[in-house]
């Protein structure tokens, strides 16, 4: 899982201004591999604990794929060729491949990827942009991704086309990515973040950028329902919206994420597609 929250980034230069504004393509490539590049070291330790070397987990919830099976039955994944996008350290990767698959570990970040090194060898890494997947057509029949890259394209509709296209017939890709309606309100832990501040249908993307202007990290917001006219732009079937509750035994607080709020509102959304 290699999603960040809003305004965490930590820098030795001035503090970024945090605005609302346009962001293409080419500038959120730029601000998210930047961005995680910087911030991996920092991303691996507060978080590392939680994530675990080889555990495959869909949140700051704390969902595990060992126990919610959105990929199908575990006894399934062997053998099975999955596309791990938005990897991070690879730690969902190295879940699937102990469970037998035959994983690829992709991520934008170069920073991430050393740190997948770091914690073990043997599963393939690719550096590459999720919207221009280095593979033949046909070649995996499993995707996941665990708060990787779709947050931060400006077209997540090119990233689901060219996962259909390097997925065989009938295969999943599922992902998830903070919920829609966590857009409406203010990205902190307390009290503070359960009132409703903004529009959930205001679309322009959350920007911070340097003192030249520059983007240095780029989120883009779609609603509930643009989520789901995605997916079946990009050629795949819904078959499942999964909302985790926020369980007894996490008591840890995330970024915006915390028992507080996770036991009012949902925080994560996870998308459980079928290639058609």
């Amino acid at each position: 899982m290699s999603q960040e929250i809003h305004g965490t980034c930590s820098y030795e230069t001035a503090e970024p201004e945090a605005t609302r504004r346009a962001a293409d393509e080419a500038e959120s490539s730029r601000a998210s591999r930047g961005w995680w590049d910087r911030n991996a070291d920092e991303y691996q330790m507060d978080h590392g604990g939680f994530l675990g070397d080889d555990r495959f987990v869909w949140g700051p919830e704390g969902l595990d794929e060992a126990e919610a099976a959105l990929l199908g039955p575990v006894e399934a994944l062997k053998g099975l060729d999955v596309l791990e996008i938005g990897a991070g350290a690879a730690q969902c990767s190295r879940w699937l491949a102990g469970q037998g698959a035959r994983p690829v570990a992709l991520d934008l970040s170069h920073r991430q990827l050393q740190h997948a090194l770091r914690i073990g060898e043997g599963i393939p890494l690719v550096e590459a942009d999720a919207g221009r997947l280095p593979f033949r057509d046909a070649s995996f029949d499993l995707a996941c991704s665990a708060y990787g890259a779709v947050p931060f394209v400006a077209d997540p509709v090119q990233v689901f086309r060219e996962v259909h296209r390097v997925l065989r017939p009938g295969a999943r890709w599922v992902f998830s990515v903070t919920h829609p309606i966590r857009w409406a309100f203010p990205d902190e832990p307390g009290p503070e973040g359960l009132s409703v501040a903004a529009s959930y249908f205001d679309r322009v993307p959350y920007v911070e950028q340097d003192e030249q202007g520059n983007a240095v990290y780029v989120e883009h917001h779609r609603t509930l329902g643009d989520r789901v006219r995605d997916v079946v732009a990009g050629g795949f079937r819904l078959l499942d919206l999964v909302e985790p509750e926020w369980p007894e035994w996490n008591d840890q607080e995330w970024g915006g994420w915390s028992p507080l709020r996770g036991n009012l509102i949902p925080g994560t959304a996870i998308f459980v597609c079928e290639r058609d």
